[in-house]
């Protein structure tokens, strides 16, 4: 049978047709209800005519899908693009920090999302919409719609409750569950909001009001799932890792002895004259094995119990610290001044009451120490050195020029009241302070108070009105100085009371000494025989002393900071 050239050119459109039918089929949003086609195009800053056909409203979404959800980085500002980078553990390559162009092509690099991974991912909003809420925010997503938290309450009971009962809170408020209403988010705050934001490098909408920040977190909630389980799969690896080091360890402690004995008994042939060499890479190919083996095993099993025993002895440590942290926290505040502790509610979009007394500023206080300071405000430059200072007010060409001899105190003033004018006006120059303030913040946030002079220092706790007595050492208004810095700027929480930064830190605290551990075993087991297990099992024994020590360092550490 012979087919024409006419013939085969109409079967290749139909084919191709029937390809792009075949997608646009199974593309989420096919499914979806005009309002939510409408919420989709308002959130991601798409016009559409109104009122409209809904044929119209899926074709303006599917003509958005790629550049707004496969490759949304190309619309990014420099400040998101870079925790992107840092997030993923990549080095920003040097001089190019704030230049878009650059950070964009080294995001697309690492970039691994697809228009058909999103599209999927759509198809069932509930098992990844709340992967990015806090433990406390999914409690009170339940409570706020009448549905009991489970007991135990752990974050993954937690998590499968608010699953199974998304759907059947959708419908209360007569709303699709596709891409979901404000309603989702009835029991976040504006401060909540704004910390999602603030944590992933995202900007606030400016002006700011509660649908647009909705709108942001909504719209970035996927991406926040997809790197929260790319983390996790990180410090997964990072464990299984540590295990392969651990049996690379026992191998090597064995005696060429022992590896064929343990060969002989796993029925693995060894050829007749091989070399130490030979032997510990047959023994690695049958690695499994190995594993499995009567004496490794044992030396695996107190793998397991040190990296059990040793998150343990770390959660108490860190419990035990937390258990004061209230206290200490309403111990410190107790001694500021009116208007630092007017400062604290206004970082955070707090009203300050209006009769103004010292009791029921603290009280307010108080009812928002779990809140962090919300993004980037006035309040920003309040630990920056003067030289810094200095530097910021001279790229915003403000009018008021920087006198010889300005006192730390003026400069402070003066970049404040820059940033509110560059706040009050949006646009571009709004973009480009937060841009600023995104690099520079980071950059000085490891050395607070490092350059500070002994005047500069006391000035500073004089603003919250706590004492500093005569005699003082440096190091001491130092400590003073961050103690106080840190609870004006995170209240209760920490400076790195991220989801992310905490999964990364423990992986990384846990492996450290494990690894250790297992190393110190190795070195002094040696090729002494019989003896060779038990020294692997004495290393990851010391791996878990090392760590529950090293817990109990840190709960000191920390107490003595609150």
């Amino acid at each position: 049978m012979k087919f024409s050239l006419v013939s085969t050119l109409v079967l290749g459109l139909a084919a191709e047709s029937a390809i792009a039918s075949t997608w646009f089929s199974k593309a989420a949003y096919n499914k979806w209800h005009e309002t939510e086609l409408e919420r989709w195009l308002s959130d991601h800053n798409v016009p559409y005519p109104t009122p409209a056909d809904r044929k119209d409203l899926e074709n303006l979404v599917k003509s958005n899908w790629q550049s707004k959800v496969a490759t949304p980085y190309a619309d990014w500002e420099a400040p998101q693009l870079q925790k992107y980078l840092s997030l993923k553990g990549h080095q920003i390559k040097k001089g190019t920090e704030t230049n878009k162009d650059s950070l964009i092509t080294q995001v697309k690099n690492y970039w691994t999302d697809t228009a058909d991974s999103a599209s999927e991912s759509y198809g069932s909003v509930k098992d990844w919409i709340f992967d990015s809420w806090t433990d406390s925010q999914l409690k009170e997503f339940l409570d706020k719609h009448g549905i009991p938290s489970p007991q135990p309450r752990k974050r993954d009971t937690l998590l499968t409750t608010a699953r199974q009962n998304y759907e059947a809170i959708a419908s209360k408020f007569s709303d699709a569950a596709h891409y979901p209403g404000n309603w989702l988010y009835e029991s976040w705050s504006e401060s909540d909001l704004k910390e999602f934001l603030d944590e992933r490098g995202i900007p606030v909408p400016q002006p700011t009001t509660r649908d647009k920040l909705i709108a942001s977190v909504r719209r970035n909630s996927r991406l926040a799932s997809v790197n929260m389980k790319d983390t996790a799969a990180s410090a997964s690896a990072s464990a299984n890792a540590a295990k392969e080091s651990l049996s690379d360890a026992l191998l090597n402690a064995w005696s060429d002895s022992q590896i064929k004995e343990w060969a002989d008994k796993n029925g693995i042939k060894v050829p007749q004259g091989s070399k130490r060499s030979e032997l510990l890479a047959l023994a690695r190919k049958h690695r499994a094995q190995l594993m499995g083996d009567t004496v490794a095993s044992s030396a695996s099993s107190a793998f397991g119990a040190a990296t059990s025993k040793a998150g343990n002895q770390y959660a108490q440590a860190t419990d035990d610290a937390s258990l004061k942290a209230d206290d200490a926290f309403g111990a410190a505040i107790g001694t500021w001044s009116d208007s630092r502790l007017k400062a604290f509610l206004d970082a955070r979009g707090v009203p300050v009451p209006q009769n103004g007394k010292k009791d029921e500023l603290l009280k307010q206080v108080r009812l928002h120490k779990h809140k962090a300071a919300s993004g980037y405000n006035a309040w920003t430059f309040d630990t920056w050195t003067t030289e810094n200072l200095q530097k910021w007010l001279s790229q915003q060409n403000t009018k008021a020029k920087v006198k010889a001899g300005a006192t730390r105190e003026d400069l402070l003033k003066q970049a404040q009241d820059s940033y509110a004018k560059a706040s009050k006006s949006g646009g571009t120059a709004y973009a480009s302070v937060t841009s600023y303030l995104a690099s520079a913040t980071d950059a000085a946030k490891d050395t607070t108070f490092d350059t500070w002079s002994d005047s500069d220092l006391k000035s500073y706790l004089d603003s919250y009105g706590v004492p500093n007595y005569q005699g003082s050492t440096t190091n001491e208004l130092k400590a003073m100085a961050r103690r106080n810095a840190n609870y004006f700027r995170y209240g209760t929480s920490t400076p790195q009371g991220t989801i992310y930064a905490k999964l990364q830190g423990y992986a990384q605290w846990a492996l450290d000494y494990l690894k250790t551990g297992a190393a110190s075993g190795r070195e002094q087991a040696g090729y002494q025989g019989q003896k060779a297990a038990d020294a692997v099992t004495e290393g990851v024994t010391t791996a878990t002393n090392r760590a529950g020590e090293a817990a109990q360092r840190a709960g000191d550490y920390v107490k003595e900071e609150l």
